[in-house]
């Protein structure tokens, strides 16, 4: 039986996060995967999408270069070379993750599907490893609807679609939220007919007015995005594809389907239970520390802990086990400073509270702020000049921020600072920007929230009219 430290189950960007900081600072570390090292991320989800949404970017200014003056030409998609540029991005980031670089800053690999046997046990490959500490980073995979037929219909999920070389005819989508979307537009710009197929509203967890935005984009672009059509029966017709029957009797037919209705938390082959650690359906049941609540050797992060699902929040939360399990410094989960983007074109960021959120919590007291891209000139010079951006703030604080627009995964950065260090709005208002950027539109919006008390100001316009007077 080997014993060490700590144990990190799972290989994804938290895992590895964790089990690199950890071992570097001088604790004794065992990682074990049971899949590829990178997880999730780096092999079906981040990487590979992002380097197919390049892809699908790059034709689609081929065919609007025209409005650049340049002659616009429908590209020549190669879908199986598209596919071999997604292995290519992943094959260059993976020595980043590899068990070679890992096993050389001093971790202990093992490479198998980890089990507890006993609250300070896990069985792994044939051998027992006890730690002081286990660190539960399986990540989450692709939850399947229950659904009559579907079960009897070949489908893709995020962790099938990428490796599919043939270009789908017409690619039928279950599920309208940021995952969804993604790979409508990026399927339609490679030429596929896209159909989604959403029960409620498409990225209904967004702002509303921020989804308009992208969905109107999607659909000009010829997605076809069937909203409240809550699918009640899928059958394979006789010449092959897939059926999706609608709740009020339509019919939606296309020769592939992408299930992307959300993820569950990977906890199946943890024998959790053995372990003493409590859990549901969303994941461990852990604390603000990210403890779990019934066995104080095991912490869990990432989409394991049940919250967020992001790269960004897993590396965030083995930050915070860090501090704990190896520092033994306090330390407690914050998770209203969490951004998400939704890498559509338009993007779609947030950070914070949306409107409607906001207004929900802080009533009259909240001020909303926004400007344009229309006004950007940047954006007027790219010719994405569609969307806006917008400020929620209270007594002079910014506490959620929206952006809807040309990159607006990057133009959220300082509004995630400003809401992350409760920065007043001023601090924003201030900052110089060089011009022309699309960033800009951010410190416009937080000038906005000054507008009326120095333009619609009758007594500031008197004070200016006595100076102007008085100053010789």
């Amino acid at each position: 039986m080997a014993g060490t430290d700590i144990c990190v189950i799972g290989a994804g960007s938290g895992g590895l996060s964790l089990a690199a900081g950890a071992v570097q600072m001088g604790a004794q570390v065992v990682l074990v995967e049971g899949a590829e090292m990178g997880g999730d991320c780096l092999n079906t989800g981040c990487v590979p999408s992002k380097a197919l949404i390049a892809a699908a970017e790059a034709a689609a200014a081929m065919r609007g270069a025209g409005r650049f003056g340049i002659g616009a030409v429908e590209p020549a998609v190669d879908f199986g070379a598209v596919k071999d540029h997604v292995a290519g991005v992943i094959a260059t980031i993976a020595p980043v993750d590899s068990q070679a670089r890992f096993e050389g800053l001093g971790v202990r690999v093992i490479r198998g599907w980890a089990r507890f046997v006993s609250p300070h046990e896990v069985e792994v490959a044939g051998e027992r490893i006890r730690a002081r500490r286990f660190v539960i980073a399986t990540g989450s995979h692709a939850m399947v609807p229950d659904v009559p037929g579907l079960a009897a219909v070949p489908y893709l999920t995020n962790e099938t679609v990428f490796a599919l070389r043939e270009r789908p005819e017409h690619l039928v989508i279950l599920g309208g939220g940021p995952i969804g979307m993604e790979m409508a537009q990026a399927h339609r710009r490679l030429g596929c007919a896209v159909t989604v197929v959403e029960a409620a509203r498409a990225l209904g967890r967004e702002d509303a007015e921020a989804a308009a935005v992208v969905l109107a984009r999607l659909r000009a672009e010829g997605v076809d995005i069937r909203e409240g059509a809550a699918a009640v029966r899928l059958r394979v017709p006789a010449g092959g594809g897939v059926e999706i029957v609608l709740a009020d009797g339509q019919v939606v037919t296309g020769s592939h389907l992408l299930v992307a209705v959300g993820r569950l938390p990977a906890l199946e082959r943890l024998d959790l239970a053995a372990g003493g650690v409590a859990f549901d359906r969303r994941g461990v049941t852990v604390g603000r520390g990210l403890r779990s609540v019934s066995n104080r050797r095991v912490y869990a992060i990432g989409d394991a802990a049940g919250g967020a699902q992001f790269t960004h929040v897993a590396a965030y939360h083995a930050g915070i086990v860090i501090r704990q399990a190896v520092l033994g410094l306090p330390a407690r989960l914050r998770d209203d400073h969490i951004p998400r983007v939704t890498y559509t074109a338009p993007e779609l960021a947030q950070v914070g509270p949306t409107e409607a959120e906001a207004r929900a919590t802080w009533g009259a007291r909240l001020v909303v702020a926004r400007a344009g891209f229309d006004h950007n000139d940047r954006a007027q010079a790219m010719g994405e000049a569609e969307g806006f951006a917008k400020l929620m703030v209270v007594r002079g604080r910014v506490v959620g921020a929206t952006v809807a627009g040309p990159r607006a995964g990057e133009v959220i950065a300082p509004l995630a600072l400003a809401v992350s260090a409760r920065m007043k709005v001023s601090a924003l208002a201030g900052m110089v920007l060089p011009y022309p950027t699309l960033a800009e539109v951010a410190k416009r919006a937080a000038g906005a929230y000054f507008s009326p008390k120095l333009f619609d100001n009758a007594g500031l316009k008197r004070v200016v009219r006595f100076v102007e007077r008085m100053i010789p």
